[in-house]
């Protein structure tokens, strides 16, 4: 028998390919986002797990893989939501069970950031909690307000800032396209703007794509049309070319993504507006992804 129970679909970020992905919840607390189909009931209606359940789960990888797990990724949507009491209990058994484990990390919504002090995040950090992926998707507070995110500007910024405060590591991630036509440069703009007042040390792009939500997310967003690839590079280039960041590493290499994007900013902002601009003007010579390759 597997010692972790997991209920499909699975998703995590790309950057934990290799981590033993842990789920201490089901789904997404919130699951309200008109674009997003992750999380769907009845398979993924949320719940948290029972704790006895993932310390089962934590104590049978540490006895059939040992030292062989090094990351480990807390699922599923939001395990933040989870009380910090209960978050240190899996921290502490994970660190007792699975010793060679150097980095937690876990999804998290801006909103359960708000109900946890920056004294709990610092203590989650001294436990292990090393980075949060935060989706913030935009920082126009119109386009969030259409896709019923239930979050604004102000909210993410503050979440993210109490992140910082605490030590632990933020990647933040934007939807390129999530504005449509009508919002595309406000939305580039803003999300920019926020990204600038919080210094994530990650910072990502994917493209919002559409798949069974169509129907629910243009009754909530009346005039959305979605962009073709050219008017998607136009919106990463004021995206781009309005980023103001120290030392932040930039990643477009989603499947999603026409153009694969890599970077660190501020050193390699020129760069990537040279790649962003030859895709717009000469996309036959951008090396696009083929759609067949975007895997979606």
């Amino acid at each position: 028998m597997p010692p972790i129970r997991y209920v499909e679909p699975v998703y995590r970020p790309p950057s934990e390919a290799q981590s033993l992905i842990l789920p201490v919840t089901d789904g997404c607390s919130w699951n309200h986002c008109t674009f997003c189909t992750m999380y769907e009931a009845p398979q993924k209606a949320f719940r948290a797990r029972d704790e006895a359940e993932v310390l089962a789960s934590i104590r049978d990888c540490g006895e059939r893989y040992g030292d062989a797990v090094r990351r480990v990724f807390l699922a599923d949507g939001d395990a933040l939501v989870l009380p910090t009491r209960r978050l240190l209990i899996y921290l502490e058994a994970i660190r007792r069970h699975l010793p060679a484990v150097h980095r937690v990390s876990s999804y998290c919504l801006a909103r359960n950031l708000r109900r946890k002090s920056v004294d709990e995040l610092i203590a989650l950090r001294e436990a292990g909690l090393s980075l949060a992926y935060l989706g913030a998707e935009s920082g126009d507070d119109e386009v969030l307000a259409r896709v019923n995110k239930g979050e604004t500007f102000a909210s993410t910024r503050e979440s993210l800032d109490k992140l910082a405060a605490a030590g632990i590591t933020r990647s933040v991630m934007i939807l390129n396209g999530l504005g449509g036509r009508t919002l595309s440069r406000q939305h580039a703009e803003h999300s920019a703007d926020l990204a600038n007042a919080t210094q994530p040390e990650f910072l990502s792009t994917l493209v919002v794509t559409l798949r069974r939500g169509d129907q629910r997310f243009c009754t909530s967003f009346l005039d959305w049309e979605p962009l073709a690839p050219p008017a998607l590079f136009q919106e990463m280039e004021t995206f781009l070319s309005r980023l103001e960041l120290r030392r932040t590493v930039f990643r477009s290499d989603h499947a999603s993504n026409w153009l694969v994007l890599k970077g660190t900013l501020g050193a390699d902002k020129e760069r990537l507006l040279r790649e962003v601009r030859g895709a717009i003007t000469a996309p036959e010579a951008a090396q696009l992804r083929p759609a067949w390759a975007r895997g979606l």
